[in-house]
């Protein structure tokens, strides 16, 4: 029998792996066969068969699994919203604002994946935390029976998403206050500083929540 302490980092490598993957076939594979073919044939037209790719490794995940990988979805997304928005012409103005049309669809996305039976969180943080595992998954779910549990996933996911959406406000309400010097030197800040706030804030608050979740089913099962 394999020790804890070797299944628990068996798992952490699956997971990184699994998470490894998902971002090469839904983002750096696509975006490579965009940059071949945009030069060969119309951008609409690459971005068509660059996103075949990430959309055929959809389809397969939820032949075999039977469910859909939303993380992978996800990030689908984001890769072809991308890829739209430099499609698209326009003054100065414009290009500088495209990317936080999708910093704000991004959000928007969070946002309404509260009003389903379970946020968009809940399906990163199973990605990011039990991987493939069936038994860590099914626990995982079964913990969505705790109102705490369910608040906190909720919680998050509105932070991530208010979060991504006002970055995109602030950015693009900044596009037609500055100069274009002005804001390509300010606009990294903000989109780091909301982003970073995101980040410090979510590792935070899952590390006070887990202690807390624990000592309630701990305090139930006793």
């Amino acid at each position: 029998m394999i020790p804890t302490t070797q299944a628990s980092a068996a798992t952490r490598k699956s997971i990184v792996l699994g998470i490894l993957m998902t971002l090469l076939i839904n983002g750096a594979l696509p975006l490579l066969v965009y940059e071949l073919l945009r030069s060969h044939m119309s951008s609409i037209h690459a971005l068509t068969i660059a996103t075949i790719i990430p959309l055929f490794d959809n389809l397969y995940s939820l032949i075999k699994r039977r469910k859909l990988d939303v993380f992978a979805v996800f990030m689908l997304i984001s890769f072809a919203l991308g890829l739209l928005m430099v499609t698209l012409g326009g003054n100065e103005q414009l290009l500088l604002v495209r990317e936080s049309l999708v910093t704000a669809i991004m959000g928007l996305i969070f946002l309404i994946s509260l009003l389903f039976p379970r946020p968009l969180i809940f399906y990163f943080a199973m990605r990011f935390t039990v991987g493939s595992d069936p038994e860590r998954a099914a626990a995982f779910s079964s913990r969505w029976k705790y109102p705490y549990f369910r608040f906190v996933l909720r919680l998050i996911t509105a932070v991530w998403g208010i979060s991504l959406l006002g970055e995109a406000i602030v950015r693009t309400i900044l596009v037609y206050r500055l100069t274009v010097s002005e804001f390509l030197a300010v606009s990294n800040f903000v989109m780091y500083g909301f982003i970073g706030f995101a980040i410090v804030w979510t590792i935070y608050y899952r590390r006070h929540s887990q202690n807390k979740l624990k000592q309630m089913i701990d305090k139930t099962e006793s």
